[in-house]
C-alpha cells in the first residue's frame, strides 16, 4: 500500500501538479562536493570543541577515617558517545546545504559562507569550555596525580590548552578552505563570462582561401 501511493504521489504530485515539475532542477553537485570537502577538517574541529565541552571522567566518593576521598576513572560510553554525535552535527549541517544549494543559482558559493559561519559558531566558547573541561579534571586528563611523576604526562589544564589550540587551528583550515574555493570558483566564472572565446555562429558565411583558377591552354589556342 505504501509503495502504491509513493508511486502514485511522484506521478500525479499533489493537486493535480507532477512532482518533478513543484521542484527545482538541481543545477551542479559542486555545491554538495565542495560541502563535503569542507566539512572534513570543520568535523575535526567540532570534535576537539565537543569534547572540551562534554566530556567529564567517572567520579566516585566516599568517608573513609572521616575524610572524603575521591577518584575519577575515564569517561562513561555513553559520553563518548554524546561527545561524538555532538561532533558530527556541524559538518552533517553543512552537507545539507550542499543540498540545498545543488537546485540555486550560483549555489557553489551558499555552502561555503554556511561553513564560514558554522566554523565560527563552532569555536565561539571553547575558552569557557577549557575552563570547564580542566575543573573536571583536577589531576589533568589522564586521571594520574603529580605525585606519580613517572607516569603523570598531562599537567592540569594542559591538554585542554592543545585541544583548544587544535580547534581553533582546524577552524582556520576550515574557513581557508572555504574562501579559497569561493574566489576559485569566482575567478573562473570571470574567465568564462568575459575573457572566453566567443563561439562562432552555427551559420556564419566562411571566406574560403584558394588558387588563382587557371585553365589549361587547348590545341586550337597552339594554332
Amino acid at each position: 500500500m505504501t509503495g502504491r501511493l509513493t508511486t502514485d504521489i511522484q506521478r500525479r504530485g499533489f493537486f493535480g501538479y507532477p512532482l518533478a515539475a513543484m521542484l527545482p532542477r538541481g543545477r551542479s553537485r559542486a555545491p554538495l562536493a565542495i560541502a563535503a570537502f569542507i566539512a572534513i577538517p570543520l568535523f575535526f574541529s567540532s570534535l576537539m570543541a565537543s569534547t572540551l565541552a562534554l566530556e567529564k571522567p567517572l567520579k566516585f566518593e566516599w568517608m573513609r577515617g572521616g575524610k572524603l576521598l575521591t577518584t575519577w576513572h575515564d569517561p562513561t560510553r555513553g559520553n563518548v558517545a554524546a561527545i561524538w554525535l555532538w561532533a558530527l552535527v556541524p559538518p552533517l549541517v553543512l552537507i545539507v546545504i550542499g543540498l540545498i544549494a545543488m537546485r540555486l543559482p550560483l549555489g557553489f558559493y551558499v555552502p561555503c559562507a554556511a561553513a564560514i559561519v558554522i566554523a565560527i559558531a563552532v569555536v565561539h566558547k571553547t575558552s569557557v569550555w577549557e575552563r570547564h573541561h580542566t575543573a573536571r579534571y583536577p589531576v589533568g586528563v589522564d586521571l594520574i596525580p603529580p605525585a606519580n611523576a613517572g607516569s603523570d604526562k598531562f599537567d592540569r589544564g594542559q591538554w585542554e590548552h592543545i585541544a583548544r589550540e587544535t580547534a581553533l587551528s582546524l577552524q582556520h583550515w576550515t574557513i581557508g578552505l572555504a574562501l579559497a574555493s569561493a574566489l576559485v570558483m569566482a575567478g573562473l566564472f570571470v574567465r568564462r563570462r568575459f575573457f572566453a572565446r566567443k563561439p562562432v555562429p552555427a551559420h556564419a558565411p566562411l571566406e574560403a582561401v584558394h588558387a588563382p583558377d587557371a585553365t589549361t591552354p587547348s590545341l586550337s589556342d597552339t594554332t
